[in-house]
């Protein structure tokens, strides 16, 4: 791995605040959807869009692509921007977030919008339809054991298996099943993130359904655990990185976030998990200032950076 520059954290770190005010425009625009998690996420998918993964958003059926499943839908504001800011569709478009016939719905559906992978939107589904992908791909390199087909062509299964999910899915028995059906298979071929901002719309997780130590349970499942600060861009990068050099099991990235990061009146509140700006609490910021408060704060950040 070769460190990130000074300047490539700096242009890593402008774009990630980019993409926190686009989450903030469309969800305004929209009048309904998810805050707290799309900006406590931006760090991680701007490293994902702009760093880890192996894409072409000219191309988004290239057979050689990383597979990236989302998990956790309804956070899906946050991919909708980063994907629009990396060249995917007119950034623009993103301020058709959940209207009538826009391709970006309020939860992912894979036929509306070319680079998106799967439709989401039922908690606990994701890591199972990752394992499944990573089981397929691993079983086509098998079928074609040599590098290249001979005309200097990949192998079709030559790609990695990306998995965003939230830490309060895993309240969801399927994706226990998930996480041992990857462990027994060995899928090296899988990277797992996770979300731990430890809230969902109820309050705490550990309050709702504890469930910690989370860590220890998937090493038990025979996962490779790395954990890291994920508003550190250059730490989630080198764990990315980590991860491709295990070759004998899955690998979770569990990634410690701020829900609402950016937004200092909001960090942490769990009542933001669902509420868009303009609709949240109004015991720090009045609703009709909310968006502009959030805006204004936001650039202000990005003229420091």
């Amino acid at each position: 791995m070769v460190p990130l520059t000074d300047e490539e954290v700096r242009e890593l770190s402008t774009k990630a605040n980019a993409i926190r005010q686009t989450i903030v425009e469309m969800l305004t625009a929209a009048g309904s959807g998810h805050t707290a998690g799309p900006l406590g996420m931006a760090d991680i998918f701007t490293a994902l869009y702009f760093n880890v993964l192996k894409h072409d958003p000219k191309n988004p059926d290239w057979a050689e692509r990383d597979r990236l499943i989302l998990s956790n839908g309804h956070i899906v504001p946050v991919r909708y921007a980063a994907m629009a800011h990396a060249g995917y569709f007119p950034v623009e478009e993103c301020l058709t977030l959940r209207k009538f016939g826009s391709r970006l719905q309020g939860h992912p559906e894979r036929d509306m919008l070319p680079g998106m992978e799967t439709t989401s939107g039922p908690l606990g589904s994701g890591l199972s339809q990752s394992s499944g992908y990573a089981y397929a791909a691993r079983m086509d390199l098998i079928r074609e054991p040599s590098a290249s087909n001979g005309a200097g062509g990949k192998r079709s299964g030559d790609f990695r298996v990306y998995c965003v999910m939230s830490d309060g899915e895993h309240e969801e028995g399927n994706t226990w099943e998930a996480i041992l059906f990857a462990g027994k298979y060995r899928l090296a071929n899988l990277v797992g993130i996770m979300d731990r901002n430890n809230i969902q719309i109820d309050g705490d997780t550990e309050n709702i359904m504890p469930l910690e130590p989370l860590r220890d349970k998937y090493e038990a499942f025979n996962w490779h655990v790395i954990e890291v600060d994920g508003h550190n861009i250059p730490q989630f990068i080198a764990a990315c990185d980590e991860a491709k050099a295990i070759r004998e099991k899955p690998t979770l990235i569990l990634a410690h976030t701020i829900p609402g990061k950016g937004i200092r009146e909001i960090e942490g509140d769990y009542r933001w998990h669902g509420n868009p700006p303009g609709k949240g609490p109004t015991d720090k910021i009045p609703a009709d200032k909310q968006a502009e408060v959030f805006l204004n704060e936001l650039r202000a950040t990005n003229q420091r950076q």
